[in-house]
């Protein structure tokens, strides 16, 4: 036998994790089903997900208005988030996007500046030596400019973010099922969701919201376009009779017209062994996970080596004063849609997808759960303030 809800949700990341609250918080009655972190990656044969870390940069300011406005909404909530659940997830150091001035070929920062401006967001452009003078830890080439925001900016802890917003969804009425699924089977009336260990629940609508795992033909009842990257992130660790040094230092973007020289930093963050890191991303090329296996695969592995040496150039470069204790780099992987924004949509009748954070769905995943829920609760998505419809393509 199996209990029955008005929704169940697949899939306990950022994105699937908001959606149950949201829902929650309506009064629906909601599952919220999917596996905690595994304590031994290198062995799991399980699914995993991107959100097992302790540091994303958060921000308005982007050079897209549609990111832009998914984070600003976002994190409006988050002292919500933190205030139903009692877990504190944000950091507000700021966040600085430095990339070529305004005036040349590459207009990123002039697409950042009307992103920022049409949400009334402060955040000033710097230009000249009033970067370095500004922010000292780092170094950029001649003819960089930067854009600030000090309020509302800075970084999340995403394992505590899925906590909280897992908390606040057990707090209003949904069940946690921590297990896996392994099938999702359409009814005429319901689809039945079967977990690894042998659980069953029901609903009139699921929302399938599983990140790169989304491939999984256990859970769609056709392949979306979905493409899935593997990514390595480099790790500094910062001693710490130097982390004063570091005081006031913000979240940082970099960015280039040449992937390569494109990288996001974060400050010294605390991590579970206690110690502090400097996080740093932003692979020079793609490898591209084709299938389910590939990304557990991925997963289980320590990144790609290369890449981690790529990183530290890059690290070098910015922070030409940093010393670190010890470095070392882990896998992670991102998925992208066809359009560049989240796949929010019916694949059937009965079941919803909600997954592809094309690289900026950490801080914006309230808001992105929150339109999940509101399309399985009035069975389409109504989003007029948004310059996109989120459709789901298909391969």
């Amino acid at each position: 036998m199996s209990e029955s809800f008005d929704f169940v949700i697949v899939g306990k990341g950022m994105m699937g994790a908001a959606a149950a609250r949201h829902l929650a918080l309506a009064g629906a009655r909601v599952a919220l089903v999917g596996p905690d972190e595994p304590e031994d990656r290198a062995n799991h044969g399980g699914v995993f997900a991107s959100h097992y870390d302790n540091a994303r940069i958060t921000r308005t300011i982007d050079n897209d208005p549609v990111w832009a406005r998914l984070a600003r909404r976002s994190i409006d909530r988050y002292p919500e988030i933190a205030e139903q659940s009692g877990v504190e997830f944000y950091f507000e150091v700021g966040c600085l996007i430095a990339a070529p001035a305004p005036g040349g070929a590459f207009d990123y920062l002039e697409k950042v500046e009307r992103a920022r401006d049409r949400l009334g967001v402060d955040a000033p452009l710097i230009l000249g030596d009033g970067v370095a003078e500004q922010f000292p830890w780092f170094r950029f080439p001649n003819g960089y400019g930067g854009v600030h925001e000090a309020r509302g900016a800075g970084y999340i802890n995403p394992r505590a973010l899925v906590r909280a917003q897992t908390i606040a969804a057990e707090k209003f009425g949904a069940l946690v099922i921590r297990s896996e699924v392994v099938s999702v089977e359409k009814g005429a009336d319901h689809v039945l969701v079967k977990t690894l260990d042998r659980h069953s629940v029901s609903a009139g609508r699921i929302l399938v919201a599983a990140g790169g795992f989304s491939l999984s033909e256990a859970l769609l009842p056709q392949p979306i376009d979905l493409t899935v990257k593997a990514r390595t992130v480099l790790f500094a660790e910062v001693g710490p009779d130097d982390l004063a040094g570091f005081a006031g230092m913000p979240s940082l973007i970099g960015a280039a017209p040449e992937q390569d020289r494109s990288y996001y930093l974060l400050p010294p963050v605390a991590y579970a062994d206690g110690r502090h890191y400097i996080k740093i991303g932003g692979d020079p090329t793609d490898r591209i996970l084709k299938s389910e296996p590939a990304i557990r695969e991925w997963f289980r592995g320590s990144g790609s080596a290369e890449a981690a040496d790529h990183l530290r150039g890059l690290l070098a470069g910015v922070m030409p004063g940093l010393r670190p204790v010890s470095t070392h780099f882990s896998p992670c992987v991102t998925s992208f849609t066809r359009h560049g924004y989240p796949y929010i949509g019916f694949v059937s009748d009965r079941v919803a997808v909600l997954t592809g954070g094309n690289g900026q769905a950490a801080k914006s995943s309230d808001e992105i759960g929150r339109l999940g829920a509101a399309l399985v609760m009035d069975g389409r998505l109504q989003a007029d303030e948004y310059e996109t419809d989120f459709a789901v393509a298909y391969r």
